[in-house]
Order: C-alpha cells, then sequence, then structure tokens
C-alpha cells in the first residue's frame, strides 16, 4: 500500500512496530553477539586481535559513515524500500560472515553487512515517527529503545550459548530466520509513504561528509593506540576539520543539500542533539571501562561480569516505554531534564567506587545510571523527531543515529584515554605494561577521576536541557508554535 504525500494510516502502528523492532532486535544482537566471539576468532582464524578487532571496527566505521547518507536517500525516494533493502543486504551479509574461511574475508563481508545495517538503523526512528500520532510519539520511541536494550542484553548470553554448543559461524547463521521473518514483516505491514516534491542526492556532500566523519572515527581509535599526540592523528584531526568546514560550504550553497543546515537554526532541535551527544559518550566510556574494574580489580569471571553489566540495559528497558508515555503527556523536556538530574547522581555514586565494592554495591550505583537514560533518551528523541517536518524525518533519524555513534566512539577513546593517563599517574608515571597492569589501588583512583570528570559532563548537559526549558516558555510566551510533544513538526521560524 502506498498512501500519498502526506496521507498517513495510523491503523497498523502496531504491527509497524513489531516490523521495525525485529530489525532493531537483529543489528543491536549482531553488535554485541559478536564481541563475546573476538577471543574464539583469534584461535580458530589463526590470527591476532590487533587483525581481529577490525571484525568490530569495520563495522561500526562503515555503519557510522554511512547513516546520513541513508537518512538523507530515505527522505528521497522513500523510507521503505531502504530499509527493506537494508534488511536483505544486512541478512545476506550475516550468511556470508558464517561463511568466511579467513578473517580477512571475515572483515569484508562484516563491511557489507555495515551497509545493511546502516540502511535499517539510519531509517528505524523514522518510520516509527510517522506510525504513531504526535500524541503517542513518547511512547513508541520509548518503547523502540527498550527493544534496543533488551538486544544488548541478549547478545552476550545468546553468543556465548552458541559458542559453546555449535561454532563461531552461528553467531551469524542466527540471523538468518530472523532477517527472512523481518523483511516478510516490512515488506507486509510498513506502508510506503511517497516522498515530497523531486529530489536530488548532494553527492558533493555526501562525499566531503563521509571523509570528515571516516577521518574524526579513524582518529578517535587510532589515538587510544598511538596517542593522541602523534602526528597521523593529528593528521586525521586536520582533515576531519577541513572536510566538515567544506560540508558545510557545499551545504550553504546546495538547493538539494545532504542536511538541511536550517534545521540547526532551531536552538531546541541542537540542544538535544549535543544533550544526546553527552549522554553516550557518558555511557560508552562507562561500559569500556567498567569490565576492567570488574575482572582486574574485583576478580569477578566474564560470566558473573556480563550479569552485573546487564543491570543497566535491563531497567533501561523497563523505563524507557514508562519515560515515554510520560513525555506525551506533561511535555519532553522536564522529563528529559529529569532523566540528566538522575544520570548525574548515578555517575557520582560511581566516583565512590572502591577496591572492596561488593557486587550488590557495584549494582546500586549502576541502576541510577540505567534509569537516568531511560527517563531521558525516549523524551530527547520525541523533541528531536518532533521538530522537524515530516519530509526531513529520515535525516533526523540519521542525526540520532549518528549521534549516538559518535558518541560512543569519542567515548570509548576520550574516557579511555583518561583512565589510562590517571592511572599511569597514580603509578608514578611509568607503567611498561599499561594502564591495565597497574596496582588495583591505582586503577581505582583513575577510575574515581574519570567519573568526577563525567558528571561535570552530564551537568552540562542538564544546564544546557534547563536553558531550552526556558526557551520553549519564551517561545510560547510569544505566541511561537514551539516543538513539543503534540507537535509533528518544527517552528516555520525557525527552520
Amino acid at each position: 500500500m502506498q498512501l500519498e504525500p502526506g496521507e498517513i494510516d495510523y491503523s497498523r502502528k502496531w504491527l509497524v512496530m513489531v516490523a521495525v523492532g525485529t530489525g532493531i532486535i537483529l543489528t543491536t544482537l549482531d553488535g554485541s553477539i559478536v564481541n563475546v566471539a573476538l577471543p574464539t576468532l583469534v584461535s580458530q582464524l589463526n590470527s591476532d586481535f590487533a587483525t581481529v578487532q577490525w571484525v568490530v571496527l569495520a563495522y561500526l566505521l562503515t555503519l557510522a559513515t554511512l547513516l546520513l547518507t541513508m537518512g538523507r536517500l530515505g527522505d528521497m525516494v522513500g523510507k521503505k524500500p531502504i530499509y527493506t533493502a537494508g534488511f536483505v543486504i544486512f541478512t545476506a551479509g550475516s550468511v556470508l560472515c558464517g561463511l568466511a574461511p579467513t578473517i580477512h574475508w571475515l572483515i569484508g563481508f562484516r563491511v557489507l553487512q555495515a551497509v545493511g545495517g546502516a540502511m535499517t538503523l539510519a531509517l528505524a526512528t523514522a518510520i516509527v515517527t510517522e506510525a504513531f500520532p504526535p500524541e503517542e510519539r513518547g511512547r513508541a520511541l520509548g518503547i523502540s529503545g527498550g527493544i534496543v536494550s533488551v538486544g544488548i542484553v541478549l547478545g552476550p548470553t545468546l553468543g556465548g550459548l552458541i559458542i559453546d554448543r555449535l561454532s563461531w559461524h552461528w553467531i551469524f547463521f542466527v540471523n538468518l530466520p530472523i532477517g527472512i521473518l523481518g523483511v516478510w514483516m516490512v515488506l507486509r505491514f510498513v506502508p510506503r509513504l511517497a516522498p515530497e516534491g523531486r529530489q536530488r542526492f548532494d553527492y558533493a556532500g555526501a562525499g566531503t561528509l563521509f571523509i570528515s566523519i571516516l577521518s574524526l572515527l579513524l582518529a578517535m581509535t587510532t589515538g587510544q593506540r598511538l596517542g593522541f599526540g602523534d602526528w597521523r592523528v593529528a593528521a586525521l584531526l586536520i582533515s576531519w576539520a577541513i572536510f566538515l568546514i567544506a560540508f558545510i560550504a557545499i551545504e550553504t550553497r546546495s538547493g538539494h543539500p545532504m542536511i538541511d543546515l536550517r534545521l540547526f537554526r532551531n536552538r531546541l532541535f541542537s540542544i538535544n542533539l549535543v544533550t544526546g551527544l553527552f549522554t553516550f559518550i557518558a555511557i560508552a566510556g562507562t561500559v569500556i571501562l567498567m569490565p576492567f574494574y570488574l575482572e582486574s580489580v574485583l576478580g569477578y569471571g566474564p560470566g558473573q561480569v556480563g550479569l552485573l553489566l546487564a543491570a543497566t540495559p535491563v531497567v533501561l528497558a523497563v523505563v524507557a516505554p514508562l519515560s515515554g508515555t510520560l513525555s506525551d503527556r506533561f511535555g519532553t523536556r522536564p522529563i528529559s531534564a529529569v532523566g540528566l538530574l538522575i544520570l548525574a547522581g548515578g555517575y557520582y555514586a560511581m566516583t565512590t567506587l572502591a577496591v572492596d565494592t561488593s557486587g550488590a554495591g557495584f549494582v546500586w550505583r549502576m541502576l541510577p545510571i540505567g534509569i537516568g537514560m531511560g527517563v531521558f533518551q525516549s523524551p530527547n528523541n520525541s523533541a528531536i523527531m518532533g521538530s522537524v517536518p515530516r519530509q526531513r524525518l529520515g535525516i533526523a533519524s540519521g542525526l540520532l543515529a549518528i549521534t549516538r555513534s559518535l558518541g560512543q566512539t569519542t567515548g570509548i577513546a576520550l574516557m579511555g584515554a583518561l583512565w589510562a593517563a590517571r592511572a599511569i599517574f597514580y603509578s608514578g608515571g611509568t607503567l611498561a605494561g599499561g594502564a591495565s597492569t597497574a596496582d588495583a589501588a591505582a586503577q581505582v583512583s583513575a577510575l574515581q577521576d574519570t567519573f568526577q570528570y563525567v558528571v561535570f559532563l552530564i551537568l552540562a548537559a542538564l544546564l544546557l536541557s534547563l536553558w531550552g526549558i526556558v526557551q520553549e516558555r519564551k517561545l510560547r510566551a510569544a505566541g511561537a508554535q514551539a516543538p513539543s510533544s503534540t507537535q509533528s513538526s518544527a517552528s516555520a521560524a525557525d527552520l
């Protein structure tokens, strides 16, 4: 069924949610399930860690660099055909990954898989936003956020079971039945909304944006290994800046830009993107540091670590739909601010981690982070998607996805580097084996310092959010049409 421009049918909204949720489960499950298999891949494919890590890095780099391009294509030719094609490519790539005879073939097939992943992830939020009426947007995005958490939690558990009982090949083959079911559901239930007007693809803008994002991600990735003062990392950062400036210059002159920069004239839209970026930097850094603390300092095994870390996504999955429903009723910005306040409290609690913290004590410190992220994320996403016109939903969804990817990559790099530097400092300034070989007291002191910086980062996001509330009230007082949880397009004055 194809609907005319501006025509929206909400009667099958829950069927659309199930169809899109299948794609979300597939992509999030795949990301976390592969991480568990890395040690197995080293031994069974006769490789080493430096090479095997590109099974993850190649996927993440390809995904992040293509998200905005796929979001733009969705706005141009329709979201359903791009999303469906992505589902097919991802599923086919999964099968090829399972059949890969060598590590290098596996890395290549992961790139193909990431192309399909970018096509689905870039448009999932946009399709859900279109499927539900504006007054239910927060609830819908909260449910989709909960599905993300379910995929993250299931990945390590399912991956461990598959590797123990079958082989690493099946962590990819398991995607085949899910992919076939998902493609059928998308074809059957997701409506094809006709794009508005004739649009041209901005090849120059897409090219410069691709090089800029790739340069930044490579700088963040290699900076952890080479050091951020290395000339190669500096060259990548310079490349990022040059191509970003070139991209902005091209976009301001393009009649059909990749990203309509006028979106950022809406201060409230920009505030939500920045605060979201800050939270993803914080959560990614937390996820990468906690296994070192739990294993090296507290002495837990990998299985116990997985269970302890599952507390955060589990509580996020429960809270996110409730938060989204509340934001539909009381507005997105006040709920987002409450979430950031809870997050700040959670990260402050993490500054009290010690060398003798119990497992229960660790979980109680992590729970506010899951709760705060759940309370914050759904209304924040709803505010972003509700502040753009329908013909820009694809690129807005892509911006959300790229914010998450950039935040995660930056958070891993910056917080990892900060923790390592502080661990070396507390070890007397020299540590031949790297920060992970520091004694327990030095590692914990470094962790406490790192989380102090995270608290300041979240407090900065909270101040931005509070400023956004003030700006929104000023717009309302002036009689302007400001983005809220009950509106589906941005103010014409802002855009």
